[in-house]
């Protein structure tokens, strides 16, 4: 379910970095997938480091962890965000 929230939250957070920064937005079909690619990596790098996640709660609890469950969000959004922002530079400099 993280990788879920990461790769929804990912695609969110790069249409968002697209909005916000025009010069580098790419269209919506490659914002979005730049924001699933940010978002996996950036789910899996929260993973990596030991900051919560749902994978990390209790098995046996029958509720969500609010915490973990924002902070999954927070990484996917944020890896989204900066996935689309360096795909829009590098589109940039590439085309000079």
């Amino acid at each position: 379910m993280d990788l879920l929230l990461s790769l929804i939250a990912g695609a969110i957070g790069g249409n968002v970095a697209g909005g916000l920064v025009p010069r580098f937005n790419l269209g919506l079909m490659i914002n979005s997938f730049a924001g699933v690619l940010g978002g996996a990596l950036g789910g899996h790098a929260l993973g990596l480091l030991g900051f919560g996640g749902l994978a990390q709660t209790a098995p046996d609890s029958a509720a969500l962890d609010p915490t973990a469950l924002t902070t999954q969000l927070a990484a996917g959004g944020l890896g989204g965000g900066a996935c689309l922002l360096a795909a829009g530079l590098l589109r940039n400099l590439l085309t000079r």
